[in-house]
């Protein structure tokens, strides 16, 4: 895979040793269209990392990532211990939360359910609060009564960021379910432009090529309980380290596993 002219050049120039990656976590939210389904995707601010690209919803780990889970298979299916596999969930969470207003909870009386409309004023208060570090997700939900639905995040990819990268992050990609009643918003202020969109319709996007990948394999299921049951089959474990080639004659290629 080519790849940008900056990234090209980085490649170009890196002598090393690489940075370390930085645990991440990236929420791919699909919701019913037709007969098939949309992605929802966001462009990145120019002044973010990646700007002007597309992405999925995410964001590094923060320390106060320690939720209580519902599966109890998380470090198996992410490859690391448990307090690192919890962390990795509840940024995924925290960062659908904060990037997009949904939120993957439902009240401690009525487990199998997701919360209602999250978009009223209260519920913006607590989302900012959250983002801004003020609120823990922990503590949210202790307080409104309600737990964790990571029983909805289906662990899908873990991709590491090339060595060459000056910022670099071992991310874990989840795939979740738009919950009913619930409405994406565009409030993390860290995207130009948000869209639902076909993965038919995302060719041509500027893109990593993590993201173009998980789309690309998306696109294979059909319908969204063929993504369910494919996801039960996903390594997230293993994380997928892109190498890099450079040519005498200055050409740089991205090898992906």
């Amino acid at each position: 895979m080519p790849l940008p002219p900056a990234m090209s050049q980085r490649a170009r120039e890196f002598t090393g040793p690489p940075v370390p990656a930085r645990p991440a976590a990236t929420v791919v939210l699909l919701r019913p269209h037709a007969d098939t389904f949309q992605v929802y995707v966001l462009r990145r601010a120019s002044t973010m990392v990646f700007g002007g690209l597309y992405a999925f919803p995410g964001g590094t780990v923060d320390p106060s990532d320690r939720p209580d889970t519902i599966r109890a298979d998380w470090p198996g299916r992410l490859g690391v211990p448990t307090g690192e596999a919890h962390a990795v969930v509840g940024a995924a969470a925290r960062e659908l939360f904060e990037e997009t207003g949904i939120l993957l909870a439902g009240s401690l009386a009525e487990p199998d359910h997701t919360a209602t409309a999250t978009d009223g004023v209260d519920w913006e208060t607590d989302r900012a609060a959250v983002q801004r570090r003020e609120l823990t997700m922990t503590e949210l939900l202790a307080r409104r009564g309600m737990r964790l639905r990571d029983d909805l995040l289906l662990p899908w990819a873990r991709w590491i960021t090339p060595d060459f990268e000056p910022k670099r992050f071992d991310t874990w990609f989840f795939v979740a379910l738009l919950p009913e009643a619930q409405t994406t918003r565009d409030v993390s202020g860290e995207a130009d432009r948000t869209a639902w969109i076909t993965i038919e319709d995302t060719a041509g996007l500027p893109m990593l090529p993590p993201t173009r990948r998980t789309l690309d394999q998306l696109a294979a299921c059909r319908t969204i309980p063929d993504v369910v049951a494919a996801s039960a089959h996903r390594d997230a474990a293993t994380p997928l380290n892109p190498r890099v080639e450079v040519t005498p004659d200055g050409q740089v290629t991205l090898h992906i596993p």
